[in-house]
C-alpha cells in the first residue's frame, strides 16, 4: 500500500477518514455523520469504525470516523488495521485521512499507518479465480494536517514494514517455489544494493567445515541441496555484531520419522526463524540502522528418500560433539548447532538470538499468544521481553537447567537429539545451549506457535504473520540503540 503525503486532498477523492479518540467526537462533523454514529454507538473505541455520508460544499462525501481508543501505539494500529481489512476490497482504490484535528503526534501518525499497510498485505500470486469483488482495490492512502515529522517517522515505521512484508513473503511460498536455493536468490535479489555484505555457504563448504548435523537432515533431499546465507549489516563502528540465527526448513516431512499426512502442507512455514531473520536484515538496511548485525539462516528440507538419516544414526557437529539422532523430525536443532557453531567462529558476536518453529511442545505450553523464551542471560532475557511488549510480539521465558540438560546424554554418542517426552521445548533450548561457547550471552525463542496464524489477527489476515521482524528491529533499537 502507498502512503502519500499532502498539503490537501484531490478533488476526486470523496471518502475522507476522520481518527476519533475515545469519547471525543468531534462538534464541527455534518449532522447526519454525527447522529448517525450517536445512534450506532460508535464512541471512539479502537478498532471502532462508522461510515456515513453527508453533503460537503454541494458534493456528496464519504466520512469514515475510525476509533483510535486511548491513541496509544497498540490502539492506533489495531485502528489503522481496521480501516484496511474494510476497504482492502471495497472497489475504493484511495482513502483520504485527515489529520488536522485528531491530536495524533508524528509517532502517532506513524503507528496508525502502519497497521494500515500491514493489515492490507496479501498474498494472491497463485489465485487465478478471483471475482472482482475479491480483489484487492485500495492501494493508496493520502494524508493531510499530518503533524511535524510525520513523513520522517513514517519513513522509518515503512522501513519495517517492508521487512515484515518480505518475511510474509518467504513463509506463504510454497515449497516447491521457496526452498534453500530459491530462498537465497530471493535474499540477495531483496537485499542488492542495501550495503548487507552476503555469504553463502554450499553443500561442499559446510562439509569442508565439518557441518555433519546439518548437513545429515538434507541427506535425504539431494535435489534441493542445504545452504547456509549470512547477511552482514556494519552500521555501527567497530564493536562486535550482534548474530540472529534462523532455522530454515524450507520444508518438514519429519525425514524417516514422517509427520502424519494430515496438516502436513503447513510445514512450508518450518522456515519461519529464518525468514524472520532475512526481513530483519532488510527492515535494518532500509532504515539504515546504527548498529552491528548479522543475521544467518541455516536453510534445508528434511525429506524420506534412500538417502536419508536413520533414527539410531550418529552424526559429528562442526563443534566436534557427537550426536545420536533418535527422531529424525527433531530436525530442526541440528540445523541450528552448525549455524551457532559458525557464526560463534566466523563473526564473534556478542550476543546472540536465535529464532526457530523448533517444538510442536511450544504450543501445548503457551498456545498461540507467546513465542517461548530460553535464555543463559537475564540481562538479554529482559530486554527481549521488553521489545516483544512493546510491539505486540510477546515472549514468556522458560527454565534453563542441568537437571533438563542431563535427559540428552546418550549412551554411545555425545548428545541424543532428544529427551523424553515431557518437558521437550526446554530439552530442545538444552540441547542448542550446549553449541554456546565461552558464556556468550544467548536467547532462543521457540516461535512455532507465532509465524502462521488460522485466523486473522490485529494487523494481518489468515496465513503468515510476520512475527519476529518488528520484535528484533525493536531489540536492536533498544539495546544497540541503533
Amino acid at each position: 500500500m502507498k502512503i502519500t503525503f499532502a498539503e490537501s486532498l484531490p478533488a476526486d477523492l470523496r471518502a475522507t477518514v476522520l481518527p476519533v479518540g475515545e469519547g471525543a467526537l468531534p462538534d464541527t462533523l455534518p449532522a447526519t455523520v454525527r447522529d448517525g454514529a450517536k445512534a450506532s454507538r460508535f464512541a471512539g473505541k479502537a478498532g471502532q469504525l462508522f461510515d456515513g455520508f453527508a453533503e460537503v460544499d454541494g458534493t456528496v462525501q464519504q466520512i469514515v470516523l475510525l476509533g483510535t481508543g486511548k491513541g496509544d501505539a497498540s490502539s492506533l494500529e489495531r485502528a489503522g488495521a481496521v480501516l484496511s481489512a474494510k476497504y482492502l476490497t471495497s472497489g475504493k482504490k484511495a482513502l483520504g485521512m485527515d489529520l488536522s484535528a485528531t491530536g495524533i503526534d508524528a509517532s502517532g501518525a506513524a503507528a496508525l499507518l502502519l497497521g494500515a499497510r500491514l493489515r492490507a498485505w496479501r498474498i494472491d500470486t497463485y489465485r487465478t479465480t478471483l471475482k472482482d469483488e475479491q480483489k484487492p482495490s485500495l492501494t493508496e492512502i493520502v494524508v493531510t494536517g499530518a503533524p511535524a515529522g510525520s513523513e520522517a517517522a513514517w519513513d522509518d515505521a515503512a522501513a519495517v514494514a517492508t521487512g515484515v512484508e518480505f518475511t510474509r513473503e518467504l513463509v506463504s511460498e510454497p515449497a516447491n517455489t521457496i526452498y534453500p536455493e530459491t530462498f537465497v536468490e530471493r535474499c540477495k535479489a531483496r537485499l542488492e544494493g542495501s550495503g548487507v555484505e552476503i555469504t553463502v555457504l554450499t553443500v561442499d563448504d559446510m562439509a569442508r567445515l565439518g557441518m555433519g548435523a546439518l548437513l545429515g537432515v538434507g541427506q535425504g533431499s539431494i535435489d534441493r541441496p542445504a545452504r547456509i546465507i549470512a547477511m552482514q549489516w556494519k552500521g555501527g563502528g567497530d564493536e562486535a555484531p550482534v548474530a540472529f540465527v534462523g532455522k530454515g526448513v524450507t520444508f518438514d516431512s519429519g525425514g524417516i520419522s514422517i509427520k502424519p499426512a494430515a496438516g502436513m502442507e503447513e510445514m512450508k512455514w518450518d522456515m519461519g526463524g529464518a525468514g524472520a531473520v532475512a526481513g530483519t536484515m532488510l527492515a535494518l538496511a532500509k532504515r539504515k540502522a546504527k548498529a552491528n548485525v548479522v543475521g544467518i539462516c541455516g536453510l534445508t528440507e528434511n525429506m524420506p528418500d534412500g538417502n536419508a538419516q536413520r533414527p539410531g544414526d550418529i552424526v559429528k557437529s562442526m563443534s566436534g560433539q557427537t550426536i545420536e539422532v533418535i527422531n529424525t523430525d527433531a530436525e530442526g536443532r541440528l540445523v541450528l548447532c552448525d549455524a551457532l557453531t559458525w557464526v560463534q567462529q566466523t563473526f564473534k558476536p556478542a550476543k546472540i538470538v536465535d529464532l526457530a518453529t523448533l517444538t510442536g511442545a511450544i504450543l501445548i505450553s503457551l498456545g498461540k499468544e507467546h513465542a517461548g523464551l530460553f535464555s543463559n542471560n537475564d540481562e538479554l532475557s529482559e530486554a527481549l521481553t521488553a521489545a516483544g511488549k512493546s510491539v505486540g510480539e510477546k515472549l514468556w521465558r522458560f527454565p534453563l537447567a542441568p537437571e533438563y540438560d542431563k535427559l540428552l546424554d546418550s549412551q554411545i554418542a555425545d548428545m541424543k537429539n532428544v529427551g523424553p517426552r515431557f518437558g521437550g521445548s526446554i530439552t530442545a533450548a538444552q540441547f542448542l545451549q550446549r553449541f554456546i561457547q565461552n558464556d556468550t550471552p544467548w536467547a532462543h525463542l521457540d516461535v512455532a506457535g507465532m509465524v502462521w496464524a488460522d485466523k486473522p489477527g490485529a494487523t494481518w489476515d489468515k496465513g503468515a504473520t510476520g512475527y519476529g521482524v518488528r520484535l528484533l528491529d525493536r531489540f536492536v533499537r533498544d539495546t544497540l540503540k541503533g
